[in-house]
């Protein structure tokens, strides 16, 4: 797996902490496990961020100068918290109740491009809960316009967290984008739970928003990619599974990965949803198993 030094992704987003019903909380945010398993896979990132002056950022540091993460881009905010969302389960789905005001709702855009300097970077990775205020929208539409640098969104709702046109210039901005399918219903206003024409639609918001890449997840289905010249399914891969959360970032993780390495787009599909599967059966969305990542990089260069 050939990973070039100087293509270093820059994840820019939420690192917060899921409050857990058994009182556990972990670590975590879409953007923040993202990063953490580039790190894993030897792809380091600048991870973009901001904390509050508690407790719970101490211990956001600290765990990224333990996993060897590189920590510049973390902002203190002296005014809001750490983040934090409540998770519950209905059915076996996770729901998440984020809370307003967080440290990572006042990102300094200014700040974000002092510390990333004059190097150049691979990509900017951004969620779409990063815009839930018009702050937050301003910042990022500044930073990809001074920075130029290709966008991958990962298109996450969260109610009430979103709009339909936010999001759509949220793709408009971008190269790549990942969601799964009831978001791609939503976002092309299709009546929820009609699977009928899934790749026409798809189709459809890659030509709208002049995509490269959109990858589609599908839960149990497993997920596929639209093209402008192919459309690639591929199946779940069998796994006992423990803990649905955070797969989709292990998704994100190994497209950004594949995408910087210059993977086929089959190959990209593939080895995120065994990695994505392989995070399935643990407790957290995140791991600091090692072996585990050394396993992937080992097989994947073979």
């Amino acid at each position: 797996m050939n990973i070039i030094e100087d293509m270093q992704p820059v994840i820019l987003g939420e690192v917060l902490f899921d409050c857990f019903p058994d009182g556990a909380a972990v670590l975590g945010g879409a953007p923040f496990n993202v990063a953490w398993h580039l790190q894993g896979f030897g792809l380091p990132p600048l991870m973009i961020s901001a904390v509050g002056d508690d407790a719970h950022g101490k211990m956001v540091l600290e765990n990224m100068r333990e996993w060897g993460m590189d920590t510049r881009g973390i902002q203190i905010d002296q005014q809001h918290p750490t983040g934090q969302v409540t998770v519950s389960f209905e059915n076996g789905q996770p729901g998440y109740d984020i809370r307003a005001e967080q440290a990572y709702d006042f990102i300094d855009g200014g700040r974000a491009q002092s510390v990333m300097g004059d190097r150049e970077y691979s990509l900017l990775y951004h969620g779409s809960l990063l815009t839930r205020t018009k702050r937050s929208r301003n910042m990022l539409d500044q930073l990809l316009e001074t920075t130029v640098l290709p966008a991958f969104v990962d298109i996450n709702l969260r109610a009430p967290w979103w709009s339909r046109d936010d999001v759509k210039q949220s793709l408009l901005q971008a190269r790549w984008a990942k969601l799964n399918e009831d978001e791609l219903l939503a976002i092309m206003e299709v009546d929820s739970g009609s699977t009928t024409g899934l790749f026409e639609y798809a189709r459809d918001m890659l030509d709208t928003f002049d995509l490269q890449l959109l990858i589609v997840t599908q839960g149990e289905l497993g997920a596929f990619c639209i093209t402008p010249d192919d459309m690639i399914s591929g199946a779940p891969v069998a796994a006992n599974v423990v803990d649905t959360v955070g797969a989709g970032d292990a998704f994100s993780a190994v497209a950004i990965l594949g995408l910087t390495c210059g993977w086929p787009t089959a190959i990209i599909l593939e080895r995120a949803l065994e990695f994505a599967a392989a995070v399935c059966e643990r407790r957290s969305a995140t791991t600091r198993d090692k072996a585990l990542y050394d396993r992937y990089r080992k097989l994947w260069q073979a």
